[in-house]
């Protein structure tokens, strides 16, 4: 019996990996976004890039409540699930680091933004409407679009989310190109996000020193 393995990845990619590991330190990938933005698909690829547990908020919210999204929402109102949806979100940072996807209006919280930039580094995954409409409109599982005009309801979700999206720390078109593309975008961006603050911190910690 013969057995396939997966081609090794890139040296350029595993010197990536290596580099976002050791700078994040027990911060935690979180990515935000519209529903439909990719985040799950494009975080699970990220996750095994950068070889680091991935989690979906969603599913860990259906997970302690024993009912999916659309029951919540239909049993207990947004205001509920979205108090819910907080408190497992800052459970989930406490054990990082990891991959978090998020679900679309959990960035909207005060308090889960102040959890995430606290504890992780914030990606959005920013697409346009008709790729977000093209991705949604196959599932039934959309709470929020159940309606006779989901195209007018993605457009003032949009314009009402995507001014606090906008103050994630990294910003990363999601497009119709391969996840992988999309994931190592993301992780070229990140570890310069990363870098960045590493050197930041020196010069801080020499200006103090002197």
């Amino acid at each position: 019996m013969t057995t396939t393995e997966e081609a090794p990845l890139p040296d350029e990619t595993l010197e990536l990996a290596k580099t976002i590991r050791e700078r994040l330190g027990t911060r935690s990938i979180v990515l935000v976004g519209l529903m439909g933005a990719g985040k799950s698909t494009v975080g699970k690829k990220l996750a095994s890039l950068v070889e680091l547990p991935f989690f979906d908020a969603d599913h860990e919210i259906e997970k302690v409540s024993t009912m999916t999204i659309p029951e919540l929402f239909e049993a207990y109102g947004e205001a509920e699930f979205r108090d819910l949806e907080r408190r497992v979100i800052a459970r989930m940072l406490e054990e990082g680091p990891i991959v978090l996807a998020t679900g679309g209006g959990a960035y909207m919280n005060e308090q889960t933004r102040g959890a995430i930039a606290s504890t992780g580094v914030s990606v959005w995954l920013k697409a346009e409407l008709d790729v977000l409409m093209a991705r949604v409109v196959r599932k039934q599982n959309r709470p929020l679009l159940k309606n006779s005009d989901p195209r007018s309801v993605m457009e003032r979700l949009m314009s009402e989310r995507y001014p606090v999206y906008g103050h994630a720390d990294l910003t990363i078109n999601s497009r119709e190109e391969k996840k992988e593309i999309i994931a190592f975008e993301a992780m070229q961006a990140i570890a310069v996000h990363l870098d960045g603050q590493a050197h930041s911190h020196e010069i801080n910690t020499n200006e103090d020193a002197g």
